[in-house]
């Protein structure tokens, strides 16, 4: 056919064919990852330092990450209780579809861009193998195509985004710990480590694994059991009796991480084996020195400081044996614990993944799962709180829940990226948001930073296996205290639990300089607090004391003397002095239609778009009567608020002229002149 359209479809044939040549050495010229003494360096002997995304709740889930825990922990347990409310036939449709939908080439492509260089596929070994009940013959291990087929197109789009894919076994067969979510482990069958024929088939799954990927250059390695918890010199009382803390040898985690290490290498002596310590990765007792001369140890963080202490064991494991180190697995955190932790491990010299991509509701992810009603209510009937949906009911809720799944459905969480990347490198913010004056800020539309440069809370990060530090645990993964809001005008969401000290930061343009009025839209529930406004660290304005509007979510619109701005982008900082307050927006508007005479009486006036506030005097904290009265002595009775401190008239129904307001009781009488 390119003979029919002549020389230039053959020049358009071959030009076409070399760029794809090009494209193609260029897609392997990293070359295979192996380890150089302390160092993992590609093919071109470069140190490569891994930052990889851990694809948790695909292949394998876990309770948490579907608000299922407490019912439902493991995979095979959520399972039951789906064919409970469908099922059999209906189960299948609903895990094809999540298979499907959980990560697809545009979350491959999506990691790449945020500045991921690799990812960890979390596998259940079930997609691979049955489990041993399900074998048709007794001692041979059969195969199953639908996880191979998945890995296989994971491969193909790693190799097209130049990202090294590294296995994780995080279920083998039987389960390797107590901590059932896990590896899916049900104690009524066999675990890992009270079967022969679990562990023979977990040997021969990686043999199958390498005997197929060996060649690949974007497999990045092999990481054989994930989180061993297990305590093989008998179960104990108390919190580590179970979990492998306690272990000093670990001989039969030993024995089969060589056993599965001697099968890859029959087949596959390239790649590079990625050994975890028994109690979540970091109990490597027996495990050294090093068997293989391709070989890296792999520990877990969470929940732990970001020092240079916290690493000092994997550190000295590392110097004394000659070895790299990965953090195959951490997360879960805040931002300002991601961007330290990252810091310190790149400071070190070791590569990490993060866990995971993406989970139902939190937003210490790149991607959150929305939740919706029918799912919600599903939920309720697992807990025992609701009513049983029909079967028709019960399946529009899971097909919803895998239909947003898809990244184009969830919540990006720009933060999480930002505070990993570009976090680590600058102390410089960014705007959250494109804001504006004269215009409205949603105040948890903060900018993009470091603590103590965007933004100051005092409870910032997790050091302990506890709540997470925004305690609304919504919209953003800062320190920040972010909640829903039920306010008439509110994006969904506002600013809590403020405490004194801490503080908010915007990068905001102003489009022309001027005279502008500032309002705040606050609420309190007993004693309010007080802030300050800041333009380019100097403040704007007296300080604004809250009151006590009835509730946290009783919203009331706080004015601000007129200020002047100018022309330009500006840092606006909101500093709470005293905190208990919840904060929605604030605003600012050009101060034109009310403003101040030469000469004001008596009263101090404070000037807004369509108010003024009155400060109260001392000597009548309780007025009687307040008045707006023209020139010609006619009384207008405008909208009046009132409390100890200040009275608040709306002028918005005044036509423009000059007026009087005055208040009094039965000892004081004042009066202060103000234009329209």
């Amino acid at each position: 056919m390119l003979l029919v359209n002549g020389e230039k479809n053959i020049l358009t044939f071959v030009t076409t064919l070399l760029v794809m040549l090009l494209f193609a050495g260029h897609l392997s010229a990293q070359g295979f990852l192996k380890t150089r003494g302390k160092q993992i360096v590609n093919g071109q002997g470069e140190e490569c330092i891994l930052k990889g995304m851990g694809l948790g709740g695909w292949m394998l889930q876990e309770g948490y990450m579907l608000r299922t825990s407490g019912f439902a922990d493991t995979q095979h347990e959520i399972e039951q209780h789906i064919a409970e409310v469908t099922s059999e036939a209906f189960k299948d449709q609903f895990y094809e579809k999540w298979l499907d939908n959980h990560f697809r080439r545009v979350d491959l492509d999506s990691l790449k861009s945020w500045g991921f260089n690799s990812v960890r596929v979390a596998m259940h070994y079930q997609w691979f193998t049955p489990p041993i009940q399900q074998e048709p013959v007794q001692g041979e291990v059969t195969w199953r195509k639908k996880g191979f087929t998945m890995l296989d197109t994971l491969l193909k789009w790693c190799r097209q985004n130049q990202m090294y894919l590294i296995l994780d076994l995080h279920a083998a067969p039987g389960g390797q710990g107590y901590n059932a979510s896990i590896s899916d482990y049900n104690p009524a069958k066999p675990s890992l480590w009270e079967s022969a024929f679990n562990r023979k088939k977990t040997a021969e799954l990686w043999k199958k694994l390498a005997q197929r990927y060996g060649d690949n250059p974007w497999i990045g390695g092999y990481d054989l059991i994930n989180e061993t918890n297990w305590t093989f010199q008998g179960r104990r009382e108390g919190d580590n009796a179970r979990n492998g803390c306690q272990d000093t040898q670990n001989e039969p985690l030993h024995d089969l991480l060589v056993r599965i290490t001697d099968s890859i290498r029959t087949v596959d002596t390239r790649h590079i084996i990625f050994i975890e310590g028994n109690c979540w990765a970091n109990n490597f007792s027996g495990l050294t020195p090093p068997w293989d001369d391709n070989m890296v140890y792999s520990f877990h963080k969470y929940w732990n400081p970001n020092t240079t202490e916290a690493l000092q064991q994997f550190l000295d494991m590392r110097k004394q044996y000659n070895v790299p180190l990965w953090l195959g697995e951490t997360g879960e955190n805040s931002n300002t614990w991601y961007t330290n932790c990252i810091r310190l491990l790149e400071k070190h010299n070791i590569g990490w993944a993060w866990w995971p991509e993406k989970q139902l509701g939190d937003h210490n992810n790149p991607l959150t799962v929305k939740t919706h009603a029918g799912y919600q209510e599903l939920l309720e009937y697992w807990r025992g709180n609701g009513s049983k949906p029909s079967i028709g009911e019960a399946r529009d809720a899971l097909m919803q829940l895998v239909e947003n799944l898809k990244l184009e459905n969830c919540i990006y969480n720009r933060d999480v990226i930002d505070a990993m990347f570009r976090q680590t490198r600058t102390t410089a913010t960014k705007p959250y948001k494109k804001h504006v004056f004269p215009g409205k800020v949603y105040a948890v539309d903060y900018d993009l930073g470091r603590l103590h440069q965007a933004y100051y809370d005092r409870d910032y990060s997790n050091t302990e296996f506890r709540a997470p530090t925004n305690r609304g645990g919504e919209y953003r993964n800062d320190g920040v205290d972010i909640e829903a809001c039920s306010d008439q005008t509110t994006n969904g969401y506002n600013v809590g639990w403020t405490e004194n000290g801490e503080w908010l930061q915007y990068t905001i343009d102003v489009k022309q300089t001027g005279s502008y009025a500032f309002s705040f839209r606050v609420a309190a529930e007993n004693n309010g607090g007080s802030f300050y406004l800041k333009m380019d660290g100097n403040r704007l304005g007296d300080k604004i004391t809250v009151p006590a509007t009835g509730g946290y979510q009783k919203w009331e619109t706080l004015e601000m003397a007129p200020v002047q701005l100018t022309s330009g982008k500006h840092t606006f900082r909101i500093e709470m002095e005293t905190g208990g307050f919840n904060l929605n927006f604030f605003r600012a508007q050009p101060a034109t239609r009310v403003h101040s005479p030469e000469k004001a009486d008596e009263l101090k006036l404070f000037y807004a778009q369509n108010y003024i506030r009155v400060a109260v005097p001392e000597a009548c904290k309780r007025p009687v009567q307040a008045d707006v009265v023209d020139l010609k002595g006619r009384i207008h009775r405008p909208k009046i608020y009132r409390n100890e401190e200040y009275i608040k008239l709306s002028v918005v129904s005044l036509q423009k002229g000059i007026y009087f307001v005055r208040i009094r009781t039965n000892r004081y009488y004042g009066t202060a002149q103000f234009i329209v």
